[in-house]
């Protein structure tokens, strides 16, 4: 698995503004929005292209496009909704798929509870959204539900990641011979004892639409 943080001053400085406790939700979501376009922007460098040709006002040229089966964007519900037009924005011929995955707070442990996905992913790369990579058991689920279904390069796009979630997916990964990579923006200092990152910004899907679940 390898793991990219963008070092970027405009990725810094949006992401400081969603830590920050005094940023309404109106104004998180665009900034969210924003931020996954400069994140995907590095998350898409190695994505499928085939040769194109055509024709320019001057002359004939071998030019690229998206290589088929296009890529496949995954957002995990309901936070990763948040990112999702930031990445279409990029990837707009790109196919989308849902994936509703539930942590439970008490115990931590992962359930699926709601997917819309193709049933064969063979040969698919697919782009995971999901905005808080804390204790790595809901993206470690993700990937093994995609890779499971035969997807063979997984990119998983996280504004923030936790190094404790980090090493669980290096753990719970390991057996796999599919390539993995999570980019973000940063990596921040560890997780507090109800598994939220710290510093972190919060719980990213109540920021992103309010308290009701």
């Amino acid at each position: 698995m390898r793991t990219h943080v963008v070092d970027h001053p405009l990725v810094a400085h949006k992401l400081t503004t969603l830590r920050d406790e005094n940023t309404d939700s109106p104004t998180f979501r665009s900034l969210t929005d924003e931020l996954v376009t400069l994140l995907a922007y590095e998350a898409t460098r190695d994505v499928r292209v085939d040769p194109h040709d055509i024709t320019t006002p001057v002359a004939p040229m071998t030019g690229v496009k998206l290589a088929t089966p296009k890529p496949l964007v995954v957002p995990i519900l309901r936070a990763g909704l948040g990112m999702l037009d930031g990445m279409m924005r990029l990837l707009p011929t790109g196919e989308v798929g849902f994936l509703g995955m539930m942590r439970n707070e008490e115990t931590l442990e992962v359930s699926t509870y709601a997917e819309r996905l193709p049933e064969d992913l063979s040969g698919r790369q697919c782009y995971v959204l999901d905005p808080m990579l804390a204790t790595g058991g809901t993206l470690a689920a993700a990937i093994r539900f995609l890779t499971d279904r035969g997807a063979d390069d997984i990119t998983a796009i996280c504004l923030l990641a936790a190094p404790e979630g980090c090493a669980r997916l290096e753990r719970e990964l390991a057996d796999l011979a599919v390539p993995v990579t999570i980019v973000t923006a940063a990596v921040d200092e560890r997780l507090d004892e109800k598994g939220y990152i710290v510093p972190g910004l919060g719980d990213a899907g109540d920021r992103l639409y309010g308290l009701a679940h």
